[in-house]
């Protein structure tokens, strides 16, 4: 079955960098476009960028010029480059595949001072 494992979360200061790593099973990873949400606390789950088979990328208004998706097939990872974080960006992260409704256990990430 499919299954996701989110990696890379942690606490860091305002204007600071982390990388989230998603390894991937139980699909054919290539041809799969994949997604990372994020959910604060009190609020709804959020799409925060997407990354199709061919690498076309889109992100949401809040994070675009600061996050950066990215795959890398022979690995059946997908990774997410955050830098200049902001408090804000506090929230558990998760990435999912657009075609299954299946979920990863998330990685949290606190920004704080």
């Amino acid at each position: 079955q499919v299954q996701l494992v989110e990696s890379g979360g942690g606490l860091v200061q305002p204007g600071g960098s982390l990388r989230l790593s998603c390894a991937a099973s139980g699909m054919i990873f290539r041809i799969n476009v994949m997604e990372w949400y994020r959910q604060a606390p009190g609020k709804e789950r959020e799409l925060v960028a997407r990354i199709t088979s061919k690498s076309n990328t889109n992100y949401a208004d809040s994070v675009k010029g600061r996050f950066t998706i990215s795959r890398d097939n022979a690995k059946e990872t997908v990774y997410l480059q955050m830098n200049s974080l902001k408090p804000e960006d506090t929230a558990v992260y998760y990435c999912k595949s657009a075609a299954y409704n299946v979920w990863g256990q998330g990685t949290q990430v606190t920004v704080s001072s």
